[in-house]
C-alpha cells in the first residue's frame, strides 16, 4: 500500500512539475506542447508576436520575438521523434529582415507537417513566415501588409546600395513565390501600389483578400488550423 501511494505522490509531483515547465515556456517563450500525452502526436505551438528581432536588442517596451530563441527551437522539433507537427500564430508587425528570413527558411526545410495561422496581422516579413508553412489560414480580420523593403539609420545615396536593397527584396519575393500561390510579379506590383498606405508603398490584405491573391491557402481560425495539422500528421503516421 505504502509503495502504491508513494508511486501515486510522484506521479503527481511530475505531472506538477511539467505543468510548471510548460506555464514557464508559455511566459517566456510563447510555446508549448499539445496533446503532450501522445508521443508521435504531439503538436509544438510557436507563437511569433510582436518584432522580430535581429542582431540588435529593441527597447525593453516592445513586444519582440527573438530569432536566437525560435531557430534552435525548430531545430529540436526536427530532432524530437515524438513531436509530430508545428503549429504557429502569426501577430507580427514584422522586423529585422535576415532574422525573418532566416526563421522562415528554416521553418520550411522541416520534416514534419507545419500549419500557420495569422491573426492579428502577418506584415512584412510576417509574409514570408506566413507562408513558410505546409499550409496557412488566416482570421477574417486578419490582415497582411506588403510592402518595400525599408532600412532605418544613415543610408549611402550610391547605385551599390539600391543595387543591395533589390537583392534582398529578390530575396523575400522568390520566397514568397516558391511557397504560396501568387508571382513574384505580382508580389512587387502589391509592393509598389500607391494610395493605401499614408507614408509608405505597398497594399493591405485582410483575411479573404488574403486568400484570393494566393498568399494564404484559406480563412479560417484555431480550430480549422488544429483540424488541418492534425490530419496531415495522421496522413504521415
Amino acid at each position: 500500500m505504502d509503495n502504491e501511494e508513494n508511486k501515486s505522490g510522484e506521479e503527481k509531483k511530475e505531472q506538477r512539475e511539467a505543468a510548471k515547465q510548460r506555464d514557464e515556456r508559455i511566459s517566456e517563450y510563447g510555446q508549448t506542447v499539445l496533446n503532450a500525452e501522445e508521443p508521435g502526436k504531439r503538436v509544438h505551438l510557436l507563437s511569433i508576436i510582436g518584432e522580430i528581432e535581429g542582431h540588435e536588442c529593441l527597447a525593453q517596451n516592445v513586444k519582440t520575438t527573438k530569432y536566437e530563441h525560435v531557430l534552435p527551437q525548430l531545430a529540436v522539433i526536427e530532432d524530437d521523434k515524438s513531436i509530430g507537427g508545428l503549429l504557429i500564430l502569426l501577430n507580427t508587425v514584422g522586423g529585422d529582415v535576415e532574422s525573418g528570413l532566416a526563421i522562415a527558411e528554416m521553418i520550411a526545410s522541416l520534416s514534419k507537417p507545419t500549419v500557420s495561422l495569422v491573426l492579428g496581422g502577418g506584415h512584412s516579413i510576417g509574409v514570408p513566415l506566413a507562408v513558410s508553412t505546409d499550409y496557412s489560414f488566416i482570421v477574417p480580420t486578419g490582415t497582411m501588409i506588403v510592402h518595400p523593403v525599408r532600412m532605418s539609420g544613415m543610408v549611402i545615396g550610391a547605385p551599390q546600395t539600391y543595387e543591395y536593397f533589390r537583392r534582398i527584396q529578390d530575396r523575400i519575393t522568390g520566397f514568397i513565390e516558391s511557397h504560396s500561390k501568387v508571382k513574384q510579379e505580382r508580389i512587387e506590383e502589391l509592393m509598389l501600389k500607391e494610395g493605401e498606405l499614408t507614408k509608405d508603398l505597398g497594399t493591405i490584405l485582410v483575411g479573404e483578400d488574403a486568400v484570393k491573391e494566393g498568399l494564404i491557402d484559406e480563412v479560417g481560425g484555431i480550430q480549422s488550423a488544429m483540424k488541418k495539422i492534425y490530419e496531415m500528421m495522421g496522413k504521415l503516421s
